[in-house]
């Protein structure tokens, strides 16, 4: 994961610039129409029989495909652990003989756990829970930090050579059968780590210790205190998930493009990271009746809960009121529009993991199963084309009001679909109406 927004987007030098240069942000203000209708409770609702005569998903998913990450939600990948149950995770620190470590493997224990477990625990609304056991000392590799010439694009030979020293200190410390997720973590203050290098290995060919095949694992040479959830993110790629940022061919410009703050698998630092309600379903966190398939000519009418409310989870219901008691509505909608694309609808807001979320609203974007991660499988569709928000905290501004926000309509781009957005509920639940056709 890059390091790109350590210093964020717009320093506050460079807004004042634009200031004097007579630019301002363009920051959008909704005088939205608000309807209460709380006598509608958080299921979805069929108000046409031109619509689909059922919300199942199954038309909906799209396949998986050979592209690396594919979002297909048909099948799991079995070569992945799936985190719809109770895993364990191994947390082994290692040293150099060029370094003397500055700080404990508790530190840096610390500075991931309980954070890392606790997005999931919410991300998941509790159905996965990932478990960490930390080595409490530092465990000596045999060759100076600087002789695996660690970088973000490293080699295959440096790479295969620091794994295999770190498989062999830690194997007499370590039954890796007892684990499901590997994570190596290099001393930070050592010369030669380069904390922009940390990542998931995938190995074509396993390691193998304890009778157990080992065919990825967390490299992680943070600083410390690291970047804030990049543990989460790249414990994201140990289940399958793609990035979504987009990497720029010469390194420079934005990287946030697809997806600005709405995923942490675009960004650690997004305002509001919990997954896609489509990472969600493919994770297996939504049962099927959680995810409706719009389908047919005509209008079709949902009540969405926000993606974030779970058990015990507060969301602001009508008139502002707090409430709870959401969480196992429908949380996602889709419209297919491809045999490898879908749009997906969502209700975002802040609420649980998106607590820091710029605006809420339906958040609308396409997914694409044949995209290779990294190469825009999702990407967010802006609402508001000619507006930005929340400049000095986004990490990618115009998209940070993307969502369709009350009492606003808005018709996708290039496809025949228009979504608007009419009330919420007295549970806080968002009251839409979609029209294919």
């Amino acid at each position: 994961m890059p390091r790109r927004l350590r210093l964020r987007r717009l320093t506050r030098e460079a807004l004042d610039g634009l200031a004097r240069a007579g630019v301002r942000p363009r920051l959008r203000s909704t005088a939205a129409v608000f309807t209460t209708m709380s006598a509608l409770v958080a299921t979805s609702l069929v108000t046409a029989p031109s619509a689909a005569d059922s919300f199942s998903p199954a038309p909906c998913a799209l396949e998986r495909t050979d592209a690396h990450h594919s979002e297909g939600v048909d099948t799991w990948n079995a070569a992945y652990p799936q985190p719809t149950r109770a895993l364990d995770a191994v947390m082994v620190f290692l040293s150099f003989p060029d370094a003397q470590p500055l700080t404990t493997p508790q530190d840096l224990a610390a500075d991931h756990f309980p954070a890392t477990g606790d997005f999931f625990q919410r991300a998941s609304y509790g159905r996965f829970t990932l478990r960490p056991h930390s080595l409490r000392r530092w465990l000596a590799m045999p060759q100076p930090s600087t002789a695996y010439a660690i970088q973000r694009d490293w080699s295959a030979a440096h790479r295969a050579a620091y794994l295999r020293d770190a498989l062999a200190v830690a194997d007499a410390h370590v039954d890796f059968s007892r684990y499901d997720v590997v994570y190596f973590v290099a001393d930070p203050d050592a010369p030669g780590v380069d904390s922009d290098a940390t990542k998931v290995v995938n190995l074509d060919t396993p390691l193998r210790a304890d009778g157990t095949d080992i065919r990825r694992v967390v490299t992680i040479f943070e600083n410390h205190p690291p970047d804030r959830l990049v543990l989460a993110h790249e414990t994201g790629h140990v289940f399958d998930l793609p990035d979504l940022y987009h990497r720029p061919v010469d390194g420079k410009g934005d990287w946030d493009t697809f997806v600005g703050d709405w995923d942490l698998m675009g960004s650690q630092f997004g305002l509001a990271p919990d997954f896609f309600g489509w990472h969600k379903w493919k994770l297996g966190w939504l049962d099927p009746r959680q995810v409706a398939c719009v389908r047919g000519a005509g209008p079709a009418r949902l009540t969405l809960e926000p993606l974030g409310a779970g058990p015990g989870v507060q969301v602001t219901g009508a008139a502002g009121a707090p409430a709870f008691g959401l969480g196992r509505g429908t949380k996602l909608a889709v419209v297919r529009t491809g045999d490898d694309s879908v749009l997906a609808f969502e209700a975002r807001g802040p609420v649980g993991n998106d607590a820091s979320a710029c605006r809420a609203g339906v958040l609308v974007y396409r997914v694409h199963s044949r995209a290779e991660s990294g190469g825009g499988p999702i990407q967010v569709i802006d609402a508001h084309p000619h507006t930005d928000a929340c400049w000095g905290d986004s990490v990618y501004p115009p998209l940070a009001d993307a969502p369709v926000a009350l009492g606003e309509s808005f018709t996708v781009p290039g496809e025949d679909v228009r979504v608007e957005v009419e009330g919420r509920t007295g549970s806080g639940a968002w009251t839409v109406k979609i029209t294919t056709g």
